[in-house]
């Protein structure tokens, strides 16, 4: 977060707050330049300066949230060892947004998403590939380690959870019930990871018959 000489947040900042909060409890059509500027105390000219149009506000507001989602999953890997658990690390981010009463920036933008400038549908579709492409290391690392088990390339598992985790956003989001996206994000994980197979214990038939082959 940039901040000026004396400590505070640049204006440019402050205006990425405040409309990045709105389109996640609004959407990007719910808002205007008048809405930030009543807020921040403004003129909608101050915001001009710093962003020429809401188009470009958009696209501002998406690389800065896609770069702190990037900074976010390689901490994952960082701290994270194995694969299983990365995958869990990843659908806890989701969860964190809801529990602030909002929803996933780029999610709620792809609802909107034939409303929206091209270059703001490009970086939205940017966001979800990035996700995607990261999913698939993950679960093509589980797959090696034997941790997760799933048919067919990790890209298409990969599009399966980031779907079904947008998807448990959405739903949730009507009964202010963080516990169904809990469930939903449990149920779709767990059919994803292995469990270990003890080794087959020999089972010998009854006594006699066992005696007749030795003997």
């Amino acid at each position: 977060m940039k901040k000026g000489p004396v400590g505070k947040v640049d204006t440019a900042t402050q205006i990425l707050d405040v409309a990045e909060r709105l389109v996640q409890v609004r959407g990007f059509n719910g808002f205007s330049y008048a809405d930030v500027a009543a807020e921040l105390k403004i003129t909608t000219a101050a915001l001009h300066y710093h962003f020429a149009g809401k188009a470009e506000l958009g696209e501002a507001l998406v690389a800065r949230y896609a770069a702190r989602f990037a900074e976010a999953l390689t901490d994952t890997e960082e701290r994270i060892p194995l694969a299983a658990a990365r995958l869990d690390a990843y659908a806890d981010l989701y969860l964190d947004v809801l529990r602030a009463k909002r929803m996933c920036l780029c999610g709620m933008m792809a609802a909107e998403y034939e409303t929206l400038p091209a270059p703001m549908q490009d970086a939205v579709i940017g966001f979800l590939d990035d996700n995607e492409r990261w999913l698939a290391r993950v679960l093509d690392q589980g797959r090696r380690e034997g941790t997760l088990t799933f048919a067919g390339p990790p890209r298409e598992t990969a599009r399966m959870i980031v779907s079904g985790l947008e998807g448990a956003m959405l739903v949730a989001r009507p009964f202010g019930d963080v516990t169904r996206f809990q469930s939903a994000a449990r149920h779709l994980l767990s059919g994803l990871k292995s469990t270990p197979r003890r080794p087959a214990r020999g089972r010998s038939g009854p006594k006699g018959a066992a005696g007749a082959v030795r003997a």
